[in-house]
């Protein structure tokens, strides 16, 4: 499974110059944890949290101390780019999901800007994983029924049951069709794994 069929898009982003607070706003109205940060050509340089503005928000500024006793009244307002992660870890649509789960934990990240190229395209979170895993198998079956249905209509028929997110294919062995129908299965957001069960002709 690839990870352009689970990521959430377009990606809802923010500007390096924003401020923190106006940050947080964004991420609160479109209920997100993280978001991709761009400059102002809308490159991406950076992602940032829900806990790193609120570190923002709250943590003091060392600016304001330095600043002079009369003018500590009203310290800068902080910018996303002061407290943005700069080192964004990025996938693309094609990249398969496992991989995006394997950086996620072996980062401890919650979130992945997808890119086409230099272009954002997507944000893949551990939410739309989990979202993902927890379609309903009767949901599952009918949707893998339909793929085989649409992307292979001249093939042979399998029965189709989806059982705690694995497809299990029941019909008479075929190798080659087997393959296809296998991939076109996996295709499907959920399915984790495909089984073959054969069925005597």
């Amino acid at each position: 499974m690839l990870v352009r069929e689970v990521m959430s898009s377009p990606a809802i982003t923010v500007r390096r110059t924003d401020s923190v607070r106006r940050a947080i706003r964004t991420l609160y109205v479109h209920d997100i944890t993280a978001a991709p940060v761009v400059d102002d050509v809308d490159r991406l340089v950076g992602v940032v949290s829900e806990l790193d503005l609120l570190r923002g928000e709250f943590e003091p500024d060392p600016r304001a101390t330095a600043m002079p006793v009369r003018a500590a009244a009203e310290p800068p307002r902080r910018r996303v780019m002061e407290v943005m992660t700069g080192q964004a870890v990025t996938v693309t649509e094609t990249t398969d999901v496992t991989t995006a789960i394997d950086l996620m934990v072996g980062k401890r990240i919650k979130s992945l800007p997808v890119l086409r190229g230099h272009e954002i395209v997507g944000m893949v979170s551990r939410r739309d994983l989990m979202a993902m895993l927890a379609r309903p198998d009767d949901e599952l079956r009918t949707a893998v029924e339909a793929a085989l249905r649409e992307q292979y209509p001249f093939g042979p028929s399998w029965d189709v049951a989806v059982r705690e997110g694995v497809a299990e294919l029941s019909g008479p062995p075929r190798e080659h069709a087997d393959h296809i129908a296998d991939l076109l299965a996996r295709t499907v957001p959920g399915i984790v794994r495909v089984k073959h069960l054969r069925r005597q002709p």
